[in-house]
């Protein structure tokens, strides 16, 4: 496999191995690329470390858990780089860390359940981003306003500034309320739930359009 290392990632070390010369792509090898390369890519537009993202692709194709020299050849990374991104995604209950016996090498190994994954994924997410971002809009309005002094009891240049921040505050807490209502039914893998609420949110948009 030959994935090439995240030029813009700062972490990345000189390019190791790729695969044992000689050897010839098959159609699962030339799958497994595609697949890896996508999801780095694509988790990449998301804010996601890329190289973090490839290693946990790959270990969720693999069938057997890899050790850190693996994981470096087949994605042509360095040790400091693997290393970063595994202990991330062990912080993310993503990959799990597996001994063997008569080894000193740590294998890893990554979460198959894609319900579990996304649950986890989305409360990273909401931890690192969605909360933060809540607390500064508060911070910012608070300096406006209070529970004593609203926005519509400022001179009208701060009123109008207070309400705009007032309206992300609003859209941030409907969107953490909408992932917390919805994170159970993923943990659960519950689809015919989800499929139901889909289907009930289509119909109040088509009662709204009416």
């Amino acid at each position: 496999m030959s994935t090439a290392p995240d030029r813009n990632d700062p972490s990345t070390g000189d390019a190791a191995p790729a695969v044992v010369a000689g050897d010839s792509p098959t159609r699962y090898d030339e799958a497994l690329e595609r697949f890896v390369r996508f999801w780095g890519e694509m988790a990449s537009n998301w804010g996601i470390n890329r190289t973090m993202a490839q290693i946990h692709a790959l270990l969720y194709c693999s069938e057997e858990p890899l050790d850190t020299d693996a994981i470096m050849e087949q994605l042509q990374i360095s040790r400091g780089n693997a290393n970063m991104n595994l202990r991330s995604l062990i912080g993310w209950d993503l990959v799990h860390e597996v001994h063997r016996a008569g080894s000193r090498k740590n294998f890893y190994e990554a979460e198959k359940d894609v319900w579990h994954i996304t649950a986890q994924i989305i409360e990273e997410r909401e931890r690192r981003e969605i909360k933060p971002v809540r607390e500064q809009l508060r911070a910012s309005r608070d300096l406006l306003a209070s529970d004593e002094k609203r926005c519509g009891d400022l001179p009208e240049r701060e009123a109008r500034l207070c309400r705009r921040l007032e309206n992300l505050m609003d859209l941030m807490e409907v969107f953490e309320g909408f992932v917390e209502a919805l994170l159970p039914f993923v943990k659960e893998g519950n689809v015919p739930m989800m499929k139901r609420l889909i289907r009930l949110a289509d119909e109040l948009d088509e009662d709204d359009g009416s």
